[in-house]
């Protein structure tokens, strides 16, 4: 009888990936960005473990929305108060936090767990330009385009 295969943490490999989002679509990137940082990409993946590779993501300013979402899609938040939602076109916050339009694209393709959470904060890292702190760790570079 054959038994499932669980990764131990040793065995466990992390590297990391830089991507030019300059010209990438918002939902394509973010779909292959959220396999990477998962690991599911791995022959070792297992749901329960983190597995998965850093992920480097500058240009983000220059990424991509097809159709009317740059005029029409809002992003939702609540203070908690009563009748105190708030929307915020994406095209504002591209303008002002293009990291952030990246970020909650990848974390929406992410399970809603501590582990999705967790792989998130940890793995992601997006730039608004093409500098990024990470250059001792010797990205690979991948074109998602």
């Amino acid at each position: 009888m054959m038994k499932t295969y669980s990764p131990k943490l040793a065995d466990l490999q992390h590297s990391w990936y830089v991507v030019d989002a300059e010209g990438a679509v918002l939902g394509r990137l973010a779909s292959q960005v959220a396999q990477l940082i998962r690991g599911k990409h791995k022959p070792t993946f297992s749901p329960h473990a983190d597995g998965g590779d850093f992920v480097v993501v500058v240009n983000a300013g220059k990424v991509r929305l097809t159709g009317r979402k740059l005029e029409q899609k809002r992003y939702f938040r609540h203070t908690g108060y009563m009748g105190n939602e708030k929307f915020i076109p994406v095209a504002k916050e591209l303008a002002q936090h293009p990291e952030r339009v990246i970020e909650r694209a990848v974390f929406g393709m992410l399970p809603k767990t501590t582990l999705g959470k967790q792989v998130l904060r940890k793995k992601l890292k997006v730039y608004a330009g093409p500098e990024h702190p990470h250059q001792a760790q010797n990205p690979t570079p991948i074109d998602l385009r």
